[in-house]
């Protein structure tokens, strides 16, 4: 490792000579000035690692030099050092972007502290989190082999996820290689799991909370307390990977309560899990009772269009007949602002339900824009892609009027992505279902080793397009493909995000959904993500 050069501004730099031989032992480079004027020169002229800069010297005062050297070099690391503890001192200093503030009298340790602090945390936050990466991957593997409920899926899902969050910085490859041969093992163990478990929810009363009983099950309560108006987000396609990137933006304007698992149904197409969410029915009882509303994938026509039906006809079941509510669905920047500017008249209503189309919008772009693919070419450019967009977007200043006018939020998604990598051959007659992680049709043919079929559409509560119909739901990261132009076919969608379900529990919602419940005045009650 190169030597590291600091530059030491004091008036009195002779009473520093102790801390100064104390540096040089360390194997530190440090040069030393007498005045802010002379400081700027030597930054100049040298390329230096970090300034310890004194805030009280006659000529140019320390908040001078500092900003001087800030307008020359704006991303080097200044330390100011002063005897004053005045706050309007702290306060120019810590807006003019110093790296740390010391007070004198400083000792060796303090100074040692301020350097690893702004100069070595990056290799000593990654030695660190190997290490804890390390301790913890016995215990994941243990909890792997050992779990056995919904709850405990949950559980090791987000565990899964912490650490592909903290490991997403360090240097160490192998650490990220480890944790990928992890998540595709929980991915083929909670294939196992669903594939055992999954219709018998429709029965047993230990469930998990499911597409169908969300509204029921965690919002309806929120809204009974009538302590506070309800807003309803639903982002499209959002990822409990792409939720906990840009909670923290979140939390300067909320504090959140709780994260809770619900589980989706099957499949986690938009067109079922989000009706699922509004209706408060499965597909088949959506067929059955709403014929007016509901399309299957064969239909012609959009198979969102009617939510705000569903959700009428759901208030309506559960004796919320006076209850004052709106729907909204915002699909472009436009509509976003347009929400914005009028938001204040939301005030009047107990629940406002928002769908936000943007996530979904970025995947799709992912398969068909080049530009896309170069941005998010993984999870961790996805996650980040993401981040920017809620960063800058309209939700955001509804969030920011939400907090001013007192709302309380209800934040979820109906199903994620996972960046699909491997074809695997299905064949169907030409009204065949197009969806790329899962078919329904008449006499599929396809590798049993890698769906989860549903023979009786029935028993899972999906509709029956025709008598001969069934669903298959494709395994881990795989995606179908026809053997006609296979190969281009798997060139264009190879390393797309595509919608998950079951049999995925990582790099996606997998059944594991989430939905954030943000409560009055900044506090979040009750979350649940995907």
């Amino acid at each position: 490792m190169s030597t590291i050069k600091i530059l030491w501004v004091d008036d009195e730099i002779d009473l520093l000579k102790p801390h100064i031989l104390f540096l040089e032992k360390k194997n530190y480079e440090v040069t030393t000035c007498q005045s802010g004027t002379e400081a700027i020169d030597l930054v100049e002229e040298q390329n230096f690692d970090v300034v310890f800069l004194d805030e009280n010297m006659p000529g140019l005062t320390g908040l001078e030099t500092l900003s001087e050297i800030k307008a020359k070099r704006d991303t080097l690391p200044v330390i100011m050092i002063t005897k004053s503890e005045e706050e309007y001192i702290m306060e120019e200093a810590i807006g003019s972007k110093i790296a740390d503030y010391l007070i004198k009298p400083v000792n060796p340790n303090q100074i040692l502290l301020s350097l690893k602090k702004n100069l070595d945390t990056s290799r000593l936050v990654s030695e660190k989190t190997t290490l804890n990466y390390q301790q913890e991957f016995r215990k994941i593997a243990m909890d792997m082999a050992q779990v056995n409920s919904y709850g405990e899926w949950a559980e090791l899902y987000q565990k899964l996820i912490y650490w592909e969050l903290e490991l997403e910085n360090i240097e160490d490859q192998s650490m990220h290689e480890i944790l990928e041969s992890q998540k595709t093992e929980a991915n083929s163990q909670f294939f196992k799991f669903i594939e055992r478990n999954y219709e018998d929810w429709f029965s047993d009363e230990d469930r998990p909370t499911m597409s169908h009983t969300l509204f029921k099950d965690k919002i309806l309560p929120q809204i009974k307390k009538e302590d506070a108006p309800v807003l309803l987000i639903v982002i499209d396609n959002l990822r409990y990977d792409q939720w906990k990137s840009f909670e923290p933006i979140i939390s300067n304007y909320y504090k959140k309560e709780s994260e809770s698992a619900y589980y989706s149904i099957l499949p986690t197409a938009t067109q079922y899990a989000r009706n699922a969410i509004f209706s408060g029915l499965m597909p088949s009882e959506m067929e059955k009772q709403h014929p007016d509303l509901w399309l299957n994938d064969t239909d012609d026509g959009g198979k969102n269009l009617n939510e705000d039906k569903f959700l009428a006809a759901q208030l309506k079941r559960l004796g919320l007949t006076d209850l004052v509510w709106e729907y909204h669905k915002i699909t472009n920047l436009k509509s976003g602002k347009k929400l914005v500017e009028n938001f204040n008249s939301l005030k009047k209503n107990d629940l406002t339900v928002l769908v936000y189309n943007f996530v979904d919008m970025l995947s799709h772009s992912k398969t068909e824009m080049e530009v896309i693919k170069e941005l998010a070419s993984n999870d961790k450019s996805y996650r980040s892609l993401t981040e920017s967009w809620f960063k800058n977007s309209p939700l955001l200043e509804m969030i920011q009027k939400s907090q001013q006018l007192g709302f309380k939020i209800v934040l979820t998604t109906d199903h994620g992505t996972i960046n699909v990598k491997n074809p695997s051959k299905v064949i169907g007659d030409k009204n065949t279902s197009l969806n790329l992680r899962y078919k329904t049709g008449r006499s599929l043919t396809y590798e049993q080793k890698d769906v989860l079929e549903a023979k009786d559409p029935k028993s899972i509560h999906l509709p029956t397009i025709n008598m001969s119909s069934s669903f298959i739901f494709a395994k881990g990261d795989l995606f179908f493909a026809y053997p006609n132009n296979y190969n281009h076919y798997v060139s264009y969608f190879r390393n797309t995000y595509q919608i998950t379900h079951p049999s995925h529990i990582l790099d996606s919602e997998s059944v594991q959904h989430w939905i954030g419940l943000i409560g009055v005045a900044g506090t979040l009650v009750d979350i649940r993500f995907a």
